[in-house]
């Protein structure tokens, strides 16, 4: 991570820190463990919801095809920027409450996968049920949905929308990460 992306990270938390919910951004570790989860032979569009400073897209860039559709949702202004700036092909949009709508106007009608940095328990919860359905909605059935947290308190509630299929612990993230890997029922 270079030193400007970290800036831009600790100025959004001071700014926002339940909106961003940690203080340093995601490790290539955590990253890695998220993109290994993914069956990328059958993503043809996906989205990151909580692209930040773009740790996680730049490993999705790495396995998706060209010819993917890339949606990546980010609220910060100065953090969507600079990723529209890095990323010039990949959509970029503000609120991930509205992915459907960013779907509709792009002609795609289901995603493959989903990933998600979104701080869901810090949320309300009339938040959280409108990110949840919008991301239930956009996935195909079978489609997973990737998302990382720092507790397991997200798993109750994730397993009404979703079969969780197995949650790995990453010690190796600032603070130490969970990512659930969960399937939209078919």
């Amino acid at each position: 991570m270079n030193n400007h992306n970290l800036l831009l990270f600790l100025q959004s938390f001071i700014r926002k820190p339940k909106e961003i919910g940690s203080i340093w951004p995601s490790s290539s570790f955590l990253a890695r463990k998220m993109v290994q989860q993914v069956a990328w032979e059958e993503v043809g569009a996906i989205a990151e919801l909580g692209s930040g400073t773009g740790v996680i897209t730049r490993e999705i860039k790495l396995y998706v095809s060209k010819k993917a559709t890339v949606f990546l949702f980010e609220k910060d202004r100065k953090m969507r920027g600079s990723l529209q700036r890095e990323f010039p092909t990949d959509l970029c949009n503000l609120d991930a409450v509205h992915l459907l709508k960013a779907m509709s106007r792009n002609d795609i009608r289901r995603l493959d996968c989903v990933m998600s940095g979104l701080p869901f328990f810090n949320f309300s919860v009339e938040l959280r049920e409108r990110l949840l359905n919008q991301v239930i909605d956009s996935l195909k059935p079978g489609g997973c949905f990737i998302a990382f947290q720092y507790s397991l308190q997200m798993k109750k509630h994730l397993s009404r929308f979703f079969h969780i299929e197995r949650i790995h612990y990453v010690p190796l993230n600032l603070p130490p990460a969970f990512v659930y890997v969960c399937k939209k029922p078919s």
